[in-house]
This record gives structure tokens, C-alpha cells and sequence, in this order.
């Protein structure tokens, strides 16, 4: 009977229906920007792959940020732009429950590589004659391997979190995609363990790949000030400042959205920022790395 009942809620993602108006030219945005990401990070893959010279720990970990780039907002996107067209937007808990679990899994992968990806840069900087030693393929294929794992892992205790919650009849998610906090909000359980378990595994994911990734650039910025050459200062600050940026916006939204409890955000507000890390943020760190 459990199992009955899961399979036969419903929800509704309410998604962008208030604004009637903004409808086409919201999927125009989220086409063109989900097209530029699909491509993208496709060619990034193809490229790295088959040129030789690209074969380096960087380009490694580059490549893996390219493919959980993509298959992140393919898990988002194409369900919100059928809900912009059709007038039902109705999804079973099952399909909910599948496509939270997926996007849980790669935004805690993608938080992994961010840190990897910058340990890497620190090495490569401040111990480049011990470079090639110290990012061995062992080290790097068990940094992936790690990342996916505790990504998968943590997907799992939200997930399974999320199948003990109860529903009664018909519910409107005020979300464009099944999103964990909009889930508690619906729920008519208990839902305290919930919410501690949300906020205690997004301060940790967070606080940990945060804190490798403030003391890499750390050691980054000191190398960097004592260069001698100006034009390897600039090339390498201007860099540093791109990525920087990048992940200053994607931490931001998950520290605004996820690590404060009881948030008092508005819903608008809440998907708006949802918006940015995962379509907007995408974009960006592609055309970081692309430049």
C-alpha cells in the first residue's frame, strides 16, 4: 500500500505559470542558453579526447566538470521547457523522485571537481617541477572516482529521506523542477530529521570544497606576487579572477538557497536564484574555460 500510494501522487510544477506573458520568451532564454551548453561542453569533451596534447590532469578534470555540466541541466532544463508550452505540468513522485536524485548527485559532484580542480591549479603553480609526480593518473582517476561517489552517496540519503515523506492528493510544487525543500514544503510528515540532514550535508559539502578552494588560491595569489615577469602576474590573475567569480556565484546561490535554516526567501526569489546555478552558471564556466 506504501508504494501504491507514492506511485499514485501527483505534482504540478507550478515553474513560471504567473507570468504568462514571459512564457516564450523564457523558453527562447532557457533554448538558447541550454543549446550553448549541450554544445559546448559536448565539444569540450570531443576535443580534450582526441588531442593528445590535452591529455594533462587539468584537461582531465576539465573534461568530467564538461560532462556533469551537461548532464546537470539536462535534467533540469528539457522538463522546464515542456512546461513552458504545454499547459499540463504534472509529474508522478517516481519521476520526481528520479530527477532529484540525479540533480542532487551532480551538484555535489560538481562542488567536488571545483576543489579538485583548483587543488590541481595549486600544485601546477606552486610545485610545477613536482607536478607531474604529485597529479599522478592513479591520483587523479581516484579524485574523479571519489567525487562521483560521495556524489551518488549523498544523493542517496536525501533521496531515501525523500521517499519516507507522505502526501495527500494532488500537489503544486512552486518550483520548475522537483527541488528537495519544495518537496518538505508539500510534505504532511514530520519533517525535522529532513531539514537537518539538508542542511547539515550542504554546510559540510560546501564549508569542506570551499575551504580547499580559498587556501589553493591562497598559495596561488602568494606564488603569483612574487613573479618577475608582469605579464605572467596579469595573465595569471586575470584567470584566477574569472574562476573566482564564477564560483563566488555558484557557492553564493547553494549557500543562499539551501545553507540557511528557515529560510524566510520568497518562492520568486528562490527560483530566480535556482535560474543561475543551473542554466546561468553553466554558461559561465564554460565560457571561462573556453577563453
Amino acid at each position: 500500500n506504501f508504494y501504491e500510494n507514492k506511485n499514485g501522487t501527483m505534482f504540478t510544477l507550478l515553474g513560471f505559470s504567473d507570468y504568462p506573458e514571459m512564457q516564450a520568451p523564457l523558453f527562447l532564454m532557457f533554448l538558447a542558453m541550454y543549446s550553448v551548453t549541450v554544445v559546448g561542453n559536448i565539444g569540450m569533451i570531443v576535443i580534450i579526447k582526441i588531442n593528445s596534447k590535452l591529455h594533462t590532469p587539468m584537461y582531465f578534470f576539465l573534461s568530467h566538470l564538461s560532462f556533469v555540466d551537461f548532464c546537470y541541466s539536462s535534467i533540469i532544463v528539457p522538463k522546464t521547457l515542456t512546461n513552458l508550452v504545454v499547459e499540463d505540468r504534472t509529474i508522478s513522485f517516481p519521476e520526481c523522485i528520479v530527477q532529484y536524485f540525479f540533480f542532487c548527485t551532480f551538484v555535489v559532484v560538481e562542488s567536488c571537481l571545483l576543489a579538485v580542480m583548483a587543488y590541481d591549479r595549486f600544485v601546477a603553480i606552486c610545485n610545477p617541477l613536482l607536478y607531474t609526480v604529485a597529479m599522478s593518473q592513479k591520483l587523479c582517476a581516484l579524485l574523479v572516482v571519489g567525487s562521483y561517489a560521495w556524489g551518488v552517496a549523498c544523493s542517496l540519503i536525501f533521496t531515501c529521506s525523500a521517499i519516507q515523506l507522505s502526501f495527500q492528493g494532488f500537489n503544486t510544487i512552486n518550483h520548475f523542477f522537483c527541488e528537495f525543500s519544495a518537496l518538505l514544503s508539500l510534505s504532511c510528515s514530520d519533517i525535522y530529521i529532513n531539514q537537518f540532514l539538508l542542511f547539515f550535508f550542504s554546510i559540510f559539502n560546501v564549508v569542506s570544497a570551499l575551504a580547499i578552494i580559498l587556501m589553493s588560491y591562497v598559495f596561488i595569489i602568494a606564488t603569483i606576487l612574487k613573479m618577475h615577469s608582469a605579464s605572467g602576474r596579469c595573465k595569471a590573475f586575470s584567470t584566477c579572477a574569472s574562476h573566482l567569480t564564477a564560483i563566488t556565484i555558484f557557492y553564493g546561490t547553494i549557500l543562499f538557497l539551501y545553507c540557511v535554516p528557515n529560510s524566510k526567501n520568497s518562492k520568486h526569489t528562490v527560483k530566480v536564484a535556482s535560474v543561475f546555478y543551473t542554466v546561468v552558471i553553466l554558461m559561465s564556466f564554460l565560457f571561462e574555460h573556453v577563453i
